[in-house]
C-alpha cells in the first residue's frame, strides 16, 4: 500500500510579525520542515506591508507546494484598528495561497490550543512545548519567535483534524483528550 504524503501551511496571520509553519505529513507521521517568521516591522506603510506579505506567502507556497492552508482565525478585540490591520493580513495570506489554488481551512484560536494541549486557554509557550515534544523538533528549531510555532501549530491541528472522523473531533474533557489521542502522545 502506497503512503500519501501531504504538505500543509500554517500561518499565524500578523501586522508586524507573521508565523508561518510547513508541515509535511506521509501516512500518520508529520515533520515539521519549515517554521519561521515575515518581519513586517520594517514597512511603515500600512500597505506596503500587505504587498511584501502577498510576495512572501506566495514565494513559500512556490517553494513548498502545500496541499492544503491552516490558517488562525483572528479574535475579536477590542481595538478595531487593531482588528481590521489584522483581518487585511489574514486576507492577503488567503488571497495568496488562493491565486495558487491551495485549499484554505480556518481555525479559532481556542481550537488549535485545544487540538495541540488539550486545554484552549493555553499559553503559547504550552503550545510550543507540546509541538517541540510531538515533532521532536530541535532547540535550534524552537528558538524562533512564537508566532512561527502558532503558525506550525495551526498546521498540526489542520493534521489532526484530517485524521479523525467529524464525530471523534470534540473533546469533553482533557481526560476526553488523552483518551483520544493515547496513541499519539509518547513519554520520553
Amino acid at each position: 500500500m502506497m503512503q500519501t504524503e501531504k504538505v500543509i501551511l500554517g500561518i499565524d496571520p500578523g501586522t508586524n510579525l507573521m508565523g508561518y509553519g510547513v508541515l509535511r505529513v506521509t501516512g500518520n507521521t508529520a515533520e515539521a520542515i519549515a517554521l519561521g517568521v515575515i518581519d513586517l516591522r520594517k514597512y511603515a506603510d500600512g500597505y506596503l506591508k500587505l504587498g511584501h506579505i502577498f510576495e512572501r506567502i506566495t514565494g513559500i507556497i512556490e517553494s513548498y507546494l502545500p496541499d492544503e492552508l491552516a490558517i488562525e482565525a483572528p479574535f475579536f478585540g477590542k481595538n478595531v484598528q487593531s482588528m481590521l490591520k489584522l483581518g487585511r493580513a489574514q486576507g492577503v495570506a488567503i488571497a495568496a495561497a488562493m491565486q495558487r489554488d491551495v485549499p484554505i481551512t480556518e481555525y479559532a484560536p481556542m481550537k488549535i490550543k485545544m487540538a495541540l494541549t488539550g486545554i484552549g486557554t493555553a499559553s503559547k509557550e504550552q503550545v510550543a512545548g507540546m509541538l517541540q515534544r510531538i515533532l521532536k523538533l530541535s532547540p535550534e528549531q524552537m528558538n524562533t519567535a512564537m508566532d512561527a510555532t502558532d503558525a506550525l501549530a495551526a498546521a498540526y491541528c489542520h493534521y489532526l483534524q484530517m485524521k479523525m472522523p467529524a464525530s471523534e473531533g470534540r473533546y469533553h474533557s482533557w481526560k476526553d483528550f488523552a483518551r483520544k489521542n493515547a496513541n499519539k502522545i509518547r513519554k520520553e
